[in-house]
């Protein structure tokens, strides 16, 4: 009898990357998602190179361009800020879209009482509102995962239709809908409630500073405090935090509540920064897409504003894209797929390697 082995193939971490492999690599998947979306833009009708140049002039063709991508840019910057403080402690956070909704809805619970006073009474009041409404409703995943053991991934997508519903009957000829619209939403906001604006002639307004130093802030929290050690060594193996006495049932709860205080933001600057009025359909998806910024963005704070940026870009230039090329906008969503399947592979080849075990 002939005795042999069987060759096997194991995928590793590779110990060390270098910086200019992972250059290389990013490079790549950046080319290859470039050319398989230049397929998509010829499968559509439409020049790949006039595509592009429509889309690039969309987003920062002029100063008005650029403030715009900006303006789609801050909700981003929440959302993915929040997935990446989740995310590092490996707690699967999935429900910054309720929580954006919840941010916005207790602001504006807040700030309905406050009609009449000036801005700096009502502005700092919201900023609170928005941060303790995503806070508490991120607790409640929290309270049930280490109360309860529910996995947060169930716990918080569930919660994300239940604030749905909640807001709908609040809008739907319930106590906050305005008189005699056709649409689930509120009057206009108080004016001395309204973000101001950075610069004439834009929408840019004072929620994109809020953003950036949000970031700043999440920054340093990774870095350089106690809280951001627990959540880097919950991350690499959360039960030998426990053993060596940390309190990892309070890790938890406060993790979500940051990450969830980082979301309720997004919801208050997209209200009373761009459309003055709190509606369900002008916040929806700002949660879902943070998650893909924060892959994006490699779970680091100015990654996220990167990516936030490049996703700001591409929803900003879709209108201009449509009009000159006819390329529907929605396409725009295949795009950012693309995007991140792409960078995924990129990340896998400079952090994994295939190794030969056995031979024939």
């Amino acid at each position: 009898m002939t005795d042999f082995n069987l060759v096997e193939w194991r995928l590793e971490r590779r110990t060390e990357t270098r910086p200019t492999a992972r250059v290389v690599a990013l490079a790549a998947a950046a080319a290859a998602a470039v050319l398989v979306c230049s397929l998509l833009f010829a499968a559509a009708g439409a020049s790949p190179r006039a595509a592009f140049e429509a889309l690039l002039k969309g987003s920062f063709g002029s100063s008005r361009a650029a403030g715009e991508t900006l303006v789609k840019a801050t909700p981003l910057i929440f959302t993915g800020l929040a997935a990446c403080v989740a995310f590092r402690a490996r707690i699967w956070n999935i429900g910054a879209e309720g929580q954006v909704f919840a941010g916005a809805m207790f602001a504006y619970w807040l700030q309905h009482n406050l009609i009449g006073f000036s801005s700096f009474i009502q502005i700092p009041v919201l900023i609170v509102g928005g941060i303790v409404g995503g806070a508490l409703y991120a607790s409640l995943a929290g309270v049930l995962k280490t109360r309860f053991s529910v996995d947060e991934v169930i716990s918080t997508v569930m919660l994300n239709y239940i604030i749905v519903y909640v807001i709908s009957l609040l809008l739907l000829r319930g106590p906050w809908s305005e008189a005699g619209a056709f649409f689930e939403q509120t009057p206009k906001v108080d004016p001395g409630s309204v973000l101001p604006v950075l610069f004439s002639g834009s929408r840019l307004h004072a929620g994109f500073l809020l953003a950036i130093a949000a970031a700043a802030l999440v920054h340093i929290l990774l870095t350089r405090t106690p809280l951001g050690y627990e959540i880097k060594a919950a991350g690499s193996n959360i039960r030998a935090l426990d053993v060596q006495g940390t309190n990892t049932r309070r890790l938890i709860l406060v993790v979500l509540l940051v990450s969830g205080a980082l979301a309720g933001l997004a919801g208050i600057t997209e209200v009373y920064g761009v459309h003055y009025r709190l509606k369900a359909g002008v916040i929806a998806g700002y949660g879902y897409s943070g998650i893909i910024v924060a892959i994006l963005g490699q779970l680091h704070p100015l990654g996220v504003v990167v990516a936030s940026v490049l996703f700001g870009a591409l929803l900003n230039g879709a209108t201009l894209m449509q009009i000159k090329t006819g390329v529907p906008s929605a396409l725009i969503h295949a795009i950012q797929a693309i995007l991140l399947l792409f960078f995924l592979a990129g990340w896998a080849a400079c952090n994994f390697r295939l190794r030969r075990v056995g031979r024939a």
